[in-house]
């Protein structure tokens, strides 16, 4: 252990000569995350407020034909305007979000007391519709039973006997989880910094070393490899849960003032946030150990750092699993890397409770991955062509 703590100390005084390097890795993510989550949440509820609140210009092509259409439209906030000439074109180029077409036959159909077709054009794949489609679709339904409770009543009928069954909804969700659906994507951001926070220093204290030839004498010393390895990984993992713990800092205090808005009244106590650093600290161990076996396999830096890009990778694959196909928790998740973290993460973030046998589970897991990479990763510091550059 003395030589684990001299190694670890070693490491990590070189790294924090190189002030630049340390300012860059322990602040770059505490200062972009959130003020990248809370300003894009910002800008979303700020557009979301802006469609739904402001007077919606809806060109209208039949306008003449239903006159008693226009004239409700033209109550709900909704300001009636000329087609374009083309409205496909303009729809795609998107002149205008949603545009009102109102077919030939809709008058006799409407003097005929049969349903009157409207058609509704937009673009489905344009985000920026959904909100004037819903306002449209909305208003139109209400027109339409406000008309037919009336055509009904005019003939003596109670309206209430078109409707046998009413169904009701009642939202079980609580506050907490529908904040957490809003922070879905904080996982993906909370897992990658917490794999590839010591990703630096890791790749430097081997790769690096082994291409300036000074890992040579160092392996040339009394003291085991695997200590020696161990001392690397040791100041890779405390710097990366530094990394880690001030990012989630950050957020802590972002979210106490974010306001009004999606963030607002996340849980941010200290409480929460202990429970998230205990969810990360194993994925800290599994990133530090598999990248300290890439940089013991490779002959360069440039060939260690090749592989980040894969490696980002891999923390985005449950999140976008579990958006194309959602599943309940279930034991088995909690053994599996990223999906686990994960799992685990949305579970503080939506105030629900994670079992103990979840937490035995999860961080045995865990354990025993960062276990196997370190054995797998010590074999390679005993390969004697590792102390040769190139």
């Amino acid at each position: 252990m003395s030589v684990v703590w001299t190694v670890m100390k070693k490491e990590l005084l070189d790294l924090f000569r190189d002030r630049r390097t340390v300012m860059l890795g322990l602040f770059m993510g505490p200062l972009i995350f959130p003020a990248m989550i809370l300003g894009i949440g910002a800008l979303a509820e700020q557009r979301a407020r802006t469609q739904l609140e402001s007077t919606l210009e809806l060109p209208v092509i039949g306008a003449e034909r239903a006159p008693n259409l226009i004239a409700f439209l033209e109550t709900q906030n909704i300001a009636v305007i000329d087609p374009p000439a083309d409205p496909e074109a303009a729809i795609r180029a998107q002149e205008y979000e949603v545009i009102l077409h109102i077919p030939e036959g809709f008058a006799q159909r409407w003097r005929d007391s049969r349903p009157a077709l409207v058609e509704i054009l937009y673009d489905s794949s344009r985000q920026d519709s959904r909100i004037p489609v819903g306002r449209v679709e909305g208003n139109l339904r209400g027109y339409s039973r406000q008309v037919a409770t009336m055509r009904l009543m005019m003939r003596g009928v109670d309206p209430a006997l078109g409707e046998a069954v009413v169904s009701g909804r009642r939202d079980l969700s609580t506050p907490e989880a529908r904040r957490g659906m809003a922070l879905a994507f904080l996982p993906y951001l909370l897992i990658l910094s917490a794999f590839l926070g010591g990703a630096y220093l890791v790749i430097d204290v081997t790769a690096g070393e082994r291409e300036r030839q000074s890992l040579e004498p160092l392996l040339a010393t009394p003291s085991s490899r695997e200590a020696i390895m161990s001392g690397k990984i040791a100041a890779a993992c405390a710097f990366g849960m530094l990394s880690l713990l001030l990012i989630l800092l950050s957020f802590k205090l972002s979210f106490q003032f974010a306001g009004s808005g999606p963030f607002e009244g996340v849980d941010v106590s200290f409480l929460a946030m202990a429970k998230l650093l205990a969810i990360l600290a194993p994925m800290v161990l599994i990133g530090t150990t598999l990248l300290t076996l890439i940089s013991a396999s490779v002959k360069s830096v440039k060939e260690a750092q090749s592989y980040m890009s894969v490696l980002m990778l891999l923390p985005i694959i449950p999140t976008v699993v579990l958006l194309i196909s959602p599943v309940k928790n279930q034991l088995w998740m909690f053994a599996v890397p990223f999906l686990a973290q994960n799992q685990a993460l949305l579970m503080v973030l939506r105030a629900e409770t994670i079992s103990a046998l979840e937490w035995l589970v999860y961080a045995g897991a865990g354990l025993g991955l960062g276990l196997l990479l370190w054995l797998v990763a010590a074999r390679l510091y005993h390969r004697e062509k590792l102390a040769i550059s190139g």
